[in-house]
Order: C-alpha cells, then sequence, then structure tokens
C-alpha cells in the first residue's frame, strides 16, 4: 500500500527536517482478531504528527522506524477480525487510533473496534477525519478531567486552532462561560463559534484581563502556561496538553524510574507555582476511545458541534499539509484526501 513514511528522526540546523516523509510502499497492517482493516478515505493532519516526526516524543513513544504517520482517519471497513461485533465491511467510520498503532498517512489501517466509531450522518469524510484527536483532547480535558460544570468559566488557549475551535463550542454546550484568545482577523470569528470573551493577544495579555476562572485549557509554551496560573482561582484547574508531563502521566504510561525522575523535574516549577496558589495542575496526552468518540459524535448529529476545516490537501501533498500546519496559523483543522 502506499504510504508517508517516517524513515529517521530530526531537523537540521536550518530548522527543517531533512528527510521529511517519504512517499513509498509499506505492507498492508496485520489484521489482529479484534479488528476493523480500514480503507482511508481521508486524515486529519495535527502537530502532534509534526512533533512524531520530528523526535520530539521518541521517549514517550518509542515507535520503530520507518513508520506511518498519522493519528486521525475516516474511511470504510473492507475486513473485520474474527472477534469484532460492532463494526462489518462497509461501515463509514472514524477514528483516533490507539497510540501504539498510528498509520493513518496510508492506504490502509487496522485498529482495535474500541477505538472505532461509526461516522457521523451529517459529515463528509474530510469533516469527519478533522474531528477525533481534537474532539478527545477536549473531552478528556474538559469533561472527564475538569469535571467542567453549567456556570464555570473556562479560559481556552488559541481559540482558533484545531483543538480550541472544538473546545468551544463543547464548553458553550455544556454550559460554561469561554475565553478565549486568537489575532486580530479571528476576533469575531471565534466569537462566532461560542466563545464570551476574546482577547486580541496582539493587543492584550490575557492575564491582565482574566480572573477567578475555574479552568484553564493551555496548548501553548511555558511562557502562557506560567501565566495562566494567575488566570485561576483558588481550586481551580490548569490542564495541559502541550507539557510539561507529570508524575501521574509517567506512572500511566509505565515510565521506567530515569523517565519518571525527568518528567517530574520537567515539571517541578510549574507544579510549584500552582500548588502556592492553590491550583491543581496536569498533563494530558489524549487516549484512543471509541466509547467517547460516540458521545462526540451524538452532539455533532445533534448539530451542536460543527467541524471547522480550513484546507483539504490531495494525498500527494501530505508533506506540504504538514509544513501549513506546523506554521500554527491554520484556523481549525488540515486534511489529507485519498480518496
Amino acid at each position: 500500500m502506499k504510504a508517508f513514511i517516517v524513515d529517521r528522526y530530526g531537523r537540521n540546523g536550518h530548522g527543517r527536517n531533512p528527510a521529511a516523509l517519504r512517499f513509498g510502499e509499506m505492507p498492508e497492517p496485520e489484521l489482529r482478531d479484534n479488528d476493523v482493516l480500514v480503507q482511508v478515505h481521508a486524515a486529519g493532519v495535527n502537530a502532534l504528527d509534526a512533533k512524531i516526526r520530528n523526535g520530539e516524543f521518541k521517549l514517550i513513544l518509542p515507535y520503530r522506524l520507518p513508520l506511518v504517520l498519522g493519528n486521525d482517519v475516516a474511511g470504510v471497513v473492507v475486513r473485520v477480525g474474527p472477534g469484532v461485533r460492532s463494526f462489518k465491511p462497509g461501515d463509514e467510520i472514524y477514528a483516533r487510533p490507539h497510540q501504539d498503532r498510528i498509520g493513518s498517512f496510508a492506504e490502509l489501517i487496522a485498529m482495535n473496534e474500541s477505538d472505532v466509531a461509526i461516522k457521523p450522518n451529517k459529515l463528509s469524510m474530510e469533516e469527519a477525519a478533522s474531528i477525533p484527536l481534537v474532539g478527545l483532547t477536549a473531552w478528556q480535558a474538559l469533561i472527564e478531567r475538569a469535571q467542567l460544570k453549567k456556570g464555570q468559566k473556562v479560559f481556552i488557549h488559541a481559540g482558533s486552532g484545531g483543538v480550541g475551535t472544538f473546545a468551544i463550542q463543547l464548553a458553550k454546550y455544556f454550559g460554561a462561560f469561554v475565553a478565549t484568545t486568537t489575532s486580530t482577523p479571528n476576533v469575531e470569528w471565534v466569537k462566532r463559534l461560542g466563545a464570551d470573551v476574546v482577547i486580541d493577544y496582539t493587543k492584550e495579555n490575557f492575564e491582565e484581563v482574566l480572573h477567578d476562572y475555574d479552568v484553564v485549557l493551555n496548548s501553548l509554551g511555558s511562557d502562557a502556561l506560567a501565566k495562566s496560573v494567575r488566570v485561576l482561582k483558588r481550586g481551580g484547574k490548569l490542564i495541559s496538553i502541550s507539557g510539561p508531563p507529570d508524575s501521574a502521566f509517567a506512572k500511566d504510561i509505565g515510565a521506567n524510574p530515569f523517565l519518571a525522575f525527568v518528567m517530574r523535574l520537567l515539571s517541578f516549577r510549574i507544579r510549584r507555582q500552582a500548588r502556592r496558589r492553590g491550583i491543581d495542575y496536569s498533563f494530558l496526552f489524549m487516549r484512543a476511545d471509541g466509547e467517547q468518540l460516540r458521545k462526540v459524535t451524538a452532539l455533532i448529529d445533534a448539530g451542536a458541534i460543527r467541524p471547522v476545516v480550513e484546507r483539504v490537501f490531495p494525498f500527494e501533498s501530505t508533506n506540504d499539509a504538514l509544513a501549513y500546519v506546523e506554521k500554527g496559523r491554520a484556523r481549525g483543522k488540515v486534511v489529507i484526501k485519498l480518496r
């Protein structure tokens, strides 16, 4: 099958990946007893893909190379393992594959049925492929971990990005008061997504405007993380999807003692800042979950949440799609189309 492949990690001194992704042939994925084999129609492109390609997660996710990249998929089931009960050939599905079995930048992908959900009826394949990773990230941060309640105040960084556009809509559906940041051209657009307060980061500093928030969802760097502590009230929750990883995450992934120590060290400063102000800090690395994705599907089919896709690239331009995402200026999601 044709696929886009990581042969080696890293960047050169000019900040570019020397090998990019290689377009080539890979064997069809192995179909296990509880797997569905899916013909890929579209695949979402995420910042996570670029970070994996660049080797930023090689300690946390020790993949064997060569590796087919891709963390979002929409397509059609073509074959099922003997233990599969929930799907049959011909089903239109979407999924975020388990982190150990990524590979949606390819003609075929095999996934455990527990990670897969039937595609929302109203969405095209391209729209559906934009949802799983950001939808599950927002769900696990706001609903599962923060246990967001009606009337609470939540601050979502980078409201025009992939996670931000979904998280704003999800938080509003659950009755929260939502603040976010974006650049000048996107202010009114993000308000239409549902944000109650939109801070133009080119003109204002969010930490000087926002106060007494219950939850912050951070997707930016360490500077934004440190400033986010000031926004929260005592007992608030600071959830970061961009790090630094903490001890709880080290335990979740079964990190060896040295790696667990490194993670504690990396998160020491922000954990200390948070603790001094009575705030709970945690790092979230989202996981595949077909059951949660079905809950997301229900919200989409009910019209409560709509996908935001800025650009669709042809399959052969996957490297261009990744480069576009890396610039950090996409409004919503970028998708590659295979069929």
